[in-house]
């Protein structure tokens, strides 16, 4: 079945595209875009959508995802979260290794990607991890995870305090053209922080963790970046002085991108007040400072994506005391009408916003996605910019709740996402001609 969206405002920063016209679907790919299209052939296989007054984007990218299997299959599966994805109006998503098994090897990424080309609805490409089983000691084979489909390697959810190991992981990522991507935090700094360390910690008696964690293991990141040459990616960015070390190593013309994520742009340590776990995050959420810079690091271009750090957890794993209570939030189903926030208050301009979603996370993995080019697959998806909403975790797609954003009133709405001219989310009826 092809498609026709009509008259819809196709914003396409890859391209340069900002204009209101028909874009052509034939056969999973853009076929053509322009105004007053037609499609060729019997009608009853072509499927008109009407695109007035809403924006056609390029499908959004997702680098930093937790899709918790195998092995969590109790908080997310491959199913759920790229259903989650669909609703956000992602069409591609980048998941971490650290399941269980965790994916450090063939056969745990060959498992992903299959599990995914049977039940996931959109694209997943599986990242591996950089030592085995994530300990930090050993490398991964990552020649036979690049060769096996992993897109980058990470021990995500945990640091490479082994500034050697780190190095060598570097060296041989290169020889693959593999990002290394780092979470960033010095164990020692951490000590068993849960939240940010300062007043609000002080006051909630709750051990805190210095934005020196953070910051620590940029410097150093950056440091051997610029020694082997390799491709950095940053993770989860969320101090002022992180994204300082960044913007300084950027103008040295070092190889590094970075990324930050929806809640920390959007919120502050305060949203832990009344120990509330729902804002429980690695990083913590920081100061009013530290978000302000994370805005100003995205409008300079210091921090190049937006990510979600999609992290499900259950219920009974989050009501539990604020110690206890695990690190994380889910993320796909929000992070669009926040982003769009950011354009209403001036942060961001739109092409830029999209960018952010798109073409750029899309360049950091080296996936041909991310844009709208004739010939390209047709991932996209349509959003009703003016639709208003209220955030209600039990309507959300993943099969976890935790998020610190219920009851938010959102602008902007997924009306629709398509994966190679299949309609895999639709808020309505799509009608034949």
């Amino acid at each position: 079945m092809n498609l026709l969206i009509r008259n819809g405002r196709l914003l396409d920063p890859a391209h340069r595209r900002d204009e209101v016209t028909d874009v052509l679907i034939e056969n999973g790919k853009v076929a053509r875009i322009g105004r007053t299209l037609k499609a060729e052939g019997p009608k009853s296989d072509i499927q008109v959508i009407d695109g007035t007054d809403r924006w056609v984007v390029p499908g959004l990218v997702d680098v930093h995802v937790h899709l918790r299997e195998p092995g969590f299959e109790y908080k997310e599966t491959i199913k759920t979260g790229t259903e989650a994805a669909a609703a956000g109006g992602f069409t591609s998503v980048c998941c971490m290794p650290n399941t269980q098994p965790v994916n450090d090897n063939q056969a745990v990424t060959r498992l992903i990607r299959e599990k995914a080309r049977q039940e996931g609805r959109v694209h997943v490409f599986p990242i591996g991890a950089v030592t085995k089983d994530s300990k930090g000691e050993e490398l991964a084979e990552i020649g036979e995870l690049a060769e096996a489909g992993c897109v980058a390697i990470t021990d995500d959810g945990k640091p490479v305090m082994n500034s050697g190991v780190m190095r060598r992981a570097m060296e041989y990522a290169l020889a693959f053209d593999l990002p290394v991507i780092d979470h960033c935090e010095d164990e020692h700094l951490m000590d068993g922080g849960v939240m940010n360390e300062g007043v609000v910690s002080m006051e909630l008696g709750l051990r805190g963790i210095p934005a020196a964690a953070e910051e620590v293991m940029v410097a150093r990141n950056l440091i051997l970046a610029e020694l082997t040459g390799a491709r950095l990616h940053l993770a989860h960015v969320s101090t002022a002085g992180s994204v300082r070390l960044i913007r300084e190593a950027k103008s040295r013309g070092a190889r590094v991108t970075a990324e930050t994520c929806p809640h920390y742009f959007s919120l502050t340590e305060e949203a832990v007040r009344g120990y509330n776990t729902d804002a429980k995050m690695n990083p913590p959420l920081r100061t009013v400072q530290d978000r302000d810079a994370i805005r100003q690091g995205l409008k300079d271009g210091t921090l190049d994506v937006i990510a979600t750090d999609h992290a499900p957890h259950t219920e009974d794993e989050k009501n539990r005391e604020f110690d206890l209570a695990p690190f994380g939030i889910v993320g796909l189903e929000t992070a669009l009408p926040l982003t769009l926030r950011l354009v209403e208050e001036g942060v961001l301009s739109l092409d830029e916003a999209v960018a952010k979603l798109t073409v750029h996370p899309a360049r950091v993995m080296r996936l041909n996605k991310g844009h709208l080019g004739i010939g390209a697959d047709a991932d996209l998806c349509l959003i009703e910019p003016e639709a208003a909403w209220t955030v209600e975790p039990a309507r959300f797609h993943s099969k976890s709740r935790n998020t610190p954003f219920a009851g938010w009133r959102m602008k902007g709405l997924v009306a629709m996402t398509i994966v190679e001219g299949r309609v895999v989310y639709s808020t309505e009826e799509i009608r034949a001609v």
